[in-house]
């Protein structure tokens, strides 16, 4: 998970001094790479909840396909759109959801030539804009990991979620409160142990988004 978080940040960098020199597709195809990379820790959490070898082998299925990696990136959109409680971000990691294979396309379209449609000829100077770029690169840095992870933090999300692991949604969100609940009282994280359960329970809002800054 380390290695994920710091070469995710490494990405994240390298696409903001593209974007200095406004080299918007290749800023936005490394973007993207870092939103994947961003993406591997919530698969890897999901591999240290497997109960069998099938879920196992599942998941590592997951943590390889670009597309599960990347299903995060619409977050802030959602967000702005109203999205406010836990439960109204589960779209975003649906089977049937189609937006990560549009980032997919995206990052191919910044880094490859290529024929498509009516003979139309893609060229990543011509489709991916300064905008597009922006917009990408922050999205990326929105989801770089703010901490490094600890072997005593996974014990706990193992302890916590594994019993009611892909069973009902609200067994789930109780479990990843209590979970966080208990990061805090360890000193894990520097955090109102509170605020948690508000996302799962009331959702976020000016008095206790769960997001806003210190």
């Amino acid at each position: 998970m380390n290695a994920a978080a710091a070469n995710a940040r490494r990405l994240c960098e390298d696409a903001d001094l593209l974007l200095a020199q406004s080299r918007f597709p290749s800023a936005l195809s490394l973007a993207v790479l870092s939103i994947e990379e961003s993406g591997k820790m919530s698969i890897l959490r999901a591999i240290a909840l497997a109960r069998d070898e099938k879920e196992l082998s599942e998941s590592w299925r997951e943590y390889r396909r670009h597309t599960r990696k990347n299903a995060a990136w619409p977050l802030i959109q959602m967000f702005l759109q109203g999205a406010r409680r836990l439960s109204d971000f589960r779209p975003l990691f649906e089977d049937s959801a189609e937006h990560p294979y549009l980032l997919d396309n995206v990052k191919q379209l910044g880094f490859y030539t290529d024929c498509l449609g009516n003979r139309h000829w893609s060229i990543p100077e011509e489709v991916v804009g300064e905008h597009l770029a922006r917009q990408i690169v922050h999205i990326a840095e929105v989801l770089l990991p703010k901490r490094e992870v600890t072997e005593r933090e996974i014990e706990l999300w193992i302890r916590h979620l594994k019993p009611v692991w892909k069973q009902p949604m609200e067994l789930m969100e109780t479990a990843v409160s209590a979970w966080y609940r208990q990061m805090c009282e360890e000193g894990l994280l520097d955090d109102d142990p509170e605020r948690m359960e508000i996302f799962v329970t009331q959702g976020i809002g000016p008095a206790n988004c769960v997001f806003r800054r210190k």
